[in-house]
Parts: structure tokens; C-alpha cells; sequence
């Protein structure tokens, strides 16, 4: 099929490039020139574990090319895909005015019947309201649907969770979208993928459900790490017997310095505005969003307790972006972290794998900033774990103690062995980690 993405952001690009794996004919449209100028040279403005190896091959097949010109884009496509920001008001509500823009641009262009898929994250009744103003704007009466059809992509797994997703939501009004959409989909269903068949608001809906569970499960293993280190309890191994049951499940439950990214903390907040607009209360997402404000706050203490009087001293962060495989610093904990420390006085230098570069682009000289981790933490006092890259296991921390002025690791993720840091002669604290008995060994399974 021929299919046209306008926005080639983070969701829209690996939709695009998704669908021309699938062997459809894609071409993505943005306004951003520079953007675009990148991506018909291969380069990817943005790291996604895979993706620049599947935009190279495509751009060469064929099937998939880029445009800023929205009129070409959309020339003869079967399908358009809405994929634009949708960015948080001051207030947590959502900013729709890229959404509606695109609405009226496509209106404008249509000639004959097509679907419009909406894959940016709207409020419940944003697929209706796109049907209005794409009405408003066409030239002539013309046939066309608008369809909701979220995305669930994982950041620095985005493109892994495109090929293989849990379950494939089609909120559709009319059989012939919803034909069209099963076609589009057509080589994930003869998978077995799931396929749930609703209309546009459940769809939408099913998005920031989905969001805020995976966040409250977050805010919730985050309250139990606090409750743990107050009984002295072991919270990595409370969180393993927990997972173990079925009916929870393992993911999403390590605790750490607070969620992050640009969809848990934007969808919580829009959920508790949709539902306000409808004079409702979702009490539980709203706890869950007090919850990771104060857990990241709380991380600040933490440091800055464990390392006793701040000023003057010199810490290394070791991880910037918000999660692994990843460089995006939207909502990311180590924001608020290198904000409280550096106004405590204290001096920072820093390393991550992929987001130095968007770092320096906020901090400027504010920070020292590090290609490798050993050099990072040359005469450190302390060292702080933020984000769970891979490679943060492997430190050689019998290294690390030669090249620190003093012997301290600070474990947001609780990513090390706190008896291995320990062995090193250095000073741990993790997150719920009680403390732990003469011979005691937390976290091993048996069986009878």
C-alpha cells in the first residue's frame, strides 16, 4: 500500500520505517528541512537501537522516501498517519495544535477516499474533532475516515516493539477503514498478533490507561523502596517475589530515581486533565504522579545525605538520559539531580554512551563532560548511577577506587552488587536496600 507519515519524529519515523520493512511504500513528510536533508542522507536525527540500517536499505529500495512538501507526501497514499508532537500545556493537558494544523493541511490535499490515522497520543474525542476540520478544509466533498491507532513503543526498543508487538488497537467507525487497517497490518495478524477492534474514544483511551498503569506500577515499587529502607527490608528481592506472581508480572518493578521520558510523565498528567474536563477523578493516577515528583526530589536528598555537606565537593553522574538505549533527556530524573547539586555547590562531571551532546546543549559549561567513564570519575568523592546503561555493569571497580579521592557509589538503579561494591573498600547505597544481616543473601530462589 501506499502510505504517507507527516512527522518524522520518534514515533512517526519508525512507523514509517516499520511499514516499508513490511513492504509497503512509505514516504515521510516533515517541515523540519534540516531533519529531512538528514534522513535522505541516512543519518538518523535521533539514536533508536536498528533503525539507520533499515532507513539506509529502504531509502535504497525504494520504498521508502522523505519530503518536506506535504502536497507530494500525500499524493495518491492510500493511508496517512498522523505522527506529530503533542506536546503538555502549562497546565498537563494536551497541546493539539500540531494535530490540528496537520488535520487541515491533509483536508486540503485529499482527491479521493483515504484513511488518516491518528498514531500521535490525543485526549479521548480528538479522532472526532479531526473529522470536523478535515471536513472543513477539503476542496470538494471527498470520502475519507479517520481512524485511531496508538503506538506502544518503548524507547531505544522502538523498533523491536513495531516488529513485534503485544496487540495492534484499530479504533475505526466504518468496515471499510477497518478493512484498510487490516490489510496495513495484515503480515503482524497472520502472526497471531492480538487485534482489538473498538471505536476511536476506547482506542484513545486504551493509550493513557496503559501509560498510567505501567507508571503507577513505577510509583508504586518506588513507595515500597522507601518503606523498605525504613524496616530494613530488601526491596530488589520484595519486587522478585512480587513479580513472580502471574497476576503482577516482573516488569516494571525496579525502583529507581522516578519516571521519565516523554510519555509517562506527559500521559499521566493528561490523563488527570481528561478526566477533570469530564468533572471525573483519577486518584490513583494522581498519587502516582505526586509519587515521582517526590521520589526525584527524595534521590537529591539522598546524595546529598550520603555524601554529607555538598559544597565544593566533586561528584560524577554516570547515565543523563532517562532510561538506557536511549538519548532523549525529556523528563529525565538526572535533570532535577544536576539542577539541586549544582546549587548546592557542588561540582559535576558527567558521562552517558548517546546523551553528552544533548546535555551540553541545556548545560553548557555548567558541567565536565566525559567520553569515558574512568576519566569521568578521576578524583570523584562520589559516584552517582542514574541510568541503567549496559555497559555500567561491567565497571571495574577496582580501577574506580584507584583513580576516586574517596570511595563512594551512590546506585539509583540498583544496578551493582552492593556486597561486590562493598568488597572494594567503597561506601554503597542503592535504593531499598535494607539493611543486611551478617551471612544473609537476599534474592536466591529455592525450590522444595
Amino acid at each position: 500500500m501506499k502510505v504517507t507519515v507527516i512527522g518524522c519524529g520518534y514515533v512517526g519515523l519508525v512507523t514509517a520505517v516499520g511499514l516499508a520493512e513490511t513492504g509497503h511504500w512509505v514516504t515521510g513528510v516533515d517541515r523540519d528541512r534540516v531533519k529531512i536533508s538528514k534522513l535522505r542522507r541516512h543519518e538518523v536525527p535521533f539514536y533508536e537501537n536498528g533503525l539507520e540500517p533499515l532507513i539506509h536499505r529502504h531509502l535504497k529500495s525504494g520504498r521508502l522516501s522523505f519530503t518536506t512538501n506535504p502536497g507530494i507526501g500525500m499524493a495518491s497514499a492510500q493511508v496517512i498517519f498522523i505522527a506529530v508532537g503533542t506536546p503538555p500545556a502549562a497546565d498537563g493537558s494536551v497541546d493539539l495544535s500540531q494535530v490540528k494544523a496537520v488535520a487541515a493541511e491533509i483536508g486540503q490535499e485529499l482527491r479521493g477516499y483515504t484513511v488518516i490515522v491518528i498514531k500521535s497520543t490525543v485526549p479521548v474525542g480528538t479522532t472526532r474533532e479531526l473529522q470536523t476540520i478535515i471536513s472543513r478544509h477539503t476542496r470538494r466533498p471527498v470520502p475519507f475516515d479517520v481512524v485511531s491507532n496508538p503506538e506502544f513503543l518503548r524507547e531505544g526498543n522502538a523498533l523491536y516493539d513495531f516488529m513485534n508487538p503485544d496487540r495492534i488497537v484499530i479504533g475505526a467507525e466504518t468496515p471499510k477503514a477497518l478493512r484498510i487497517m487490516e490489510e496495513l497490518y495484515r503480515p503482524f495478524l497472520e502472526k497471531k498478533v492480538p487485534l482489538v477492534r473498538t471505536n476511536p474514544e476506547t482506542a484513545e483511551l486504551i493509550k493513557y490507561a496503559a501509560n498510567a498503569f505501567l507508571a503507577t506500577k513505577i510509583s508504586f515499587i518506588n513507595e515500597m523502596a522507601e518503606l523498605c529502607e525504613a524496616v530494613g527490608a530488601d526491596l530488589p528481592t520484595v519486587a522478585q517475589g512480587m513479580g513472580l506472581d502471574h497476576r503482577i508480572g516482573p516488569e516494571f518493578l525496579a525502583a529507581g530515581p522516578g519516571y521519565g521520558g516523554s510519555c509517562f510523565p506527559k500521559d499521566t498528567k493528561a490523563l488527570i486533565q481528561i478526566a477533570r474536563a469530564h468533572g471525573k477523578e483519577v486518584a490513583i493516577v494522581e498519587a502516582t504522579d505526586r509519587v515521582n515528583r517526590r521520589i526525584k526530589k527524595r534521590m537529591l536528598e539522598k546524595i546529598i545525605r550520603t555524601i554529607g555537606p555538598p559544597a565544593g565537593k566533586t561528584i560524577t553522574l554516570l547515565g543523563l538520559a532517562f532510561k538506557a538505549n536511549t538519548d532523549d533527556l525529556r523528563e529525565s530524573p538526572a535533570l532535577p539531580l544536576i539542577e539541586g547539586l549544582l546549587a548546592a555547590g557542588v561540582r559535576l562531571r558527567v558521562h552517558d554512551p548517546k546523551a553528552l551532546t544533548a546535555a551540553k546543549a541545556i548545560f553548557g559549561s555548567k558541567l565536565k563532560y566525559y567520553e569515558d567513564e574512568y576519566a569521568a570519575a578521576e578524583g570523584a568523592e562520589a559516584l552517582v548511577l542514574v541510568t541503567e546503561w549496559e555497559q555500567y555493569r561491567k565497571l571495574d571497580f577496582s580501577l574506580l577506587k584507584t583513580k576516586m579521592s574517596q570511595a563512594i557509589v551512590i546506585d539509583l538503579r540498583n544496578l551493582f552488587s552492593p556486597e561486590k561494591v562493598r568488597a572494594h573498600g567503597f561506601v554503597y547505597e542503592g535504593i531499598g536496600r535494607g539493611i543486611q544481616r551478617t551471612g544473609e543473601k537476599n534474592g536466591q530462589l529455592s525450590t522444595l
